[in-house]
């Protein structure tokens, strides 16, 4: 006995059994049960979700012996005639091979004869957009007034092409794409019921590679069972597909966020040697990115709560604009494969660009501290030499060279301007004594014996101490900026913290509130306030409790200055070119115009 394949093994014999298309299935059912039965039906939808199979179950709803039914009971003749292709009153056309005005003239003339065995004579016409404009003038008027026993189904993959006359005449069903879930779902209960053993990952990867049809999914489904020996796993079917799975994605992940380009080159290597498809490599990567953005803002979105809670673990790692930024990166990046030396350089160097744009991460605290009270102006600078705990290394000249003195040399406060262009007072933490005990000198020898390297349980000691005070510091002053600066946040801490105004600092409690325009950060994460407060106490040394409240921002927040700086030098630049009597004469020589949104400030 000759192999049938599964797609037409198991095509639906009845609504009950068709997935993916309750909408259609319900307004059908409807109409056959109260017996509303028009006299044309256009079924519209991409190949393989099931117009030529509503079509036949819609026939022998039609013709079944039982009388018109939703539910036809597939066991008398008319029924099994259907199934099997031998019905002499159901009659499909494609209009594909059968398109011209004469074979449509020899279709009609046939229509005014009664049924031979049915109720009803039934014309199914597939690519119907394929007719020619005379073959649908032919068809307009027994289309609109069709004798009582005829009934017409058209079917087609582009609606766009029938004329609007013909649309008129029919009543018209949008056939839906299948959802993965469906596909994997329907392809479990096949493999099921013919024995097959399967993982459920591989049936994942040919859900998405069929595209919402369920045909090619079926078909896909007979080529895995072929490759595989009788039994699918994962890697076999990333292999015959030429995809990467999962876990080849999450280990790119995880190089980028360890900043291990080596890693991820070597992995894209990896993939060349497989023979997988770059293309499609980047377009899972940008499915991913995708899924970890809709963790991060949107995480009932994810239904599966295994899924969720492996893409919660890399959603921590990267912040939100990183990912839409990623996305962006991934979709370019398969767009430009095709001009590309090659496929794997484009993909490499799409790699290399992912790790090249993402942002740097936030200060250790054994590194240079950010400058705290400087107005937020959003540049990182030091704390003051006599603060630091450990001295900078200078080359120090010969004791010969070095001129006695007898007097310290008075050290002159800093004033910075303000926004209103009034100076600014040093914050306090700035007006340190000198770093001597003794308000003298130092010689070099004195400063030579200072650059000992010092016990590493000092260094912390002295750095934790230096962060404690300048937080405080920043505390009392009521300087959210500053505050900011001396946390360093990473992540959506960070982001938190960015757009986030402040309201007042008592009894240990930090007081903040939130942009209304981003309280889905608190929404989403509801954790993110604790880990500020956990962040605050860890800067500070002893506990402090941090309290966010959503509302209107009445002062500035850290987004907000750092945007209207970034927009104060931009207006700086722009007119400093306008002054340049250079860029003055290359606009009156070439009546050349000046594009202010190219200029990009120093």
């Amino acid at each position: 006995m000759s192999y049938q394949v599964l797609a037409r093994k198991w095509r639906p014999l009845s609504f009950a059994t068709l997935v993916g298309q309750d909408h259609v299935v319900r307004a059908l059912s409807h109409a056959l049960a109260t017996g509303r039965l028009h006299h044309a039906w256009l079924f519209t939808g991409t190949r393989g979700v099931g117009k030529t199979t509503i079509s036949r179950i819609l026939a022998k709803a039609l013709n079944c012996e039982s009388g018109v039914t939703p539910e036809p009971c597939g066991q008398c003749e008319a029924c099994r005639a259907i199934d099997a292709d031998r019905f002499p009153d159901y009659v499909e056309m494609d209009a594909a091979s059968n398109r011209g005005v004469d074979d449509m003239a020899a279709l009609l003339d046939r229509a005014v004869y009664a049924p031979v065995q049915g109720r009803y004579k039934v014309y199914m016409i597939d690519e119907v957009h394929m007719l020619t404009g005379h073959a649908f003038n032919a068809m307009l008027k027994t289309l609109e007034e069709p004798p009582e026993h005829v009934k017409f189904i058209l079917a087609t993959t582009d609606p766009q092409k029938i004329p609007v006359t013909v649309l008129s005449r029919c009543l018209q069903f949008n056939l839906k794409q299948m959802s993965p879930g469906a596909i994997v779902e329907h392809l479990g209960h096949i493999l099921g019921e013919e024995g097959i053993e399967f993982e459920p990952p591989a049936l994942a990867h040919l859900a998405r590679a069929a595209s919402g049809s369920m045909r090619d999914a079926l078909s896909l489904l007979d080529q895995a069972i072929a490759h595989g020996a009788g039994r699918l796993e994962e890697e076999g079917v990333s292999r015959m597909l030429g995809t990467v799975g999962d876990d080849h994605l999450f280990e790119l992940l995880d190089a980028l966020a360890a900043g291990d380009t080596t890693r991820m080159v070597t992995l894209a290597d990896a993939m060349e040697a497989r023979s997988l498809s770059f293309d499609a490599g980047l377009q899972s990567l940008a499915s991913l990115f995708q899924r970890i953005a809709l963790v991060q803002m949107a995480p009932g979105a994810i239904a599966d709560e295994a899924e969720r809670a492996r893409l919660a673990e890399h959603a921590a790692r990267f912040d939100a604009e990183f990912v839409q930024l990623a996305y962006q990166i991934a979709i370019h990046g398969r767009s430009e494969l095709t001009m590309a030396p090659d496929e794997a350089t484009g993909f490499t160097m799409t790699l290399l660009r992912l790790a090249a744009f993402r942002p740097e991460q936030p200060p250790a605290l054994d590194g240079p501290l950010p400058g705290v009270g400087d107005g937020g102006a959003g540049r990182a600078r030091p704390l003051p030499e006599a603060a630091s705990p450990v001295k900078p290394a200078v080359a120090a000249p010969p004791v010969a060279a070095v001129p006695a003195r007898t007097e310290p040399e008075a050290t002159a406060p800093v004033n910075r301007p303000t926004a209103d262009g009034a100076p600014e007072e040093a914050p306090p933490w700035e007006d340190v004594p000198p770093a001597s005990p003794d308000d003298r000198p130092v010689s070099a020898e004195e400063r030579f014996a200072s650059d000992a390297p010092e016990d590493d349980s000092v260094k912390h000691a002295n750095r934790s101490n230096d962060v404690a005070g300048a937080l405080e510091a920043a505390l009392a002053a009521g300087d959210w900026h500053a505050v900011q600066r001396v946390l360093a946040p990473g992540g959506l801490v960070r982001e938190l913290c960015q757009h986030c105004e402040w309201v007042g600092f008592a009894d240990d409690r930090l007081d903040l509130r939130l942009a209304n325009t981003h309280k889905h950060l608190i929404e989403v994460h509801a954790a993110l306030v604790d880990r500020l407060g956990e962040l605050v106490s860890e800067r500070a040394g002893r506990k402090l409790r941090v309290r966010v409240e959503v509302g209107a921002i009445e002062g500035e927040t850290p987004a907000q200055r750092e945007s209207a700086e970034r927009q104060a030098r931009h207006v700086a630049a722009v007119a400093a070119l306008e002054r340049d009597p250079f860029v003055g004469e290359i606009i009156e020589r070439f009546d050349a115009r000046f594009v202010e949104e190219s200029v990009r400030p120093l």
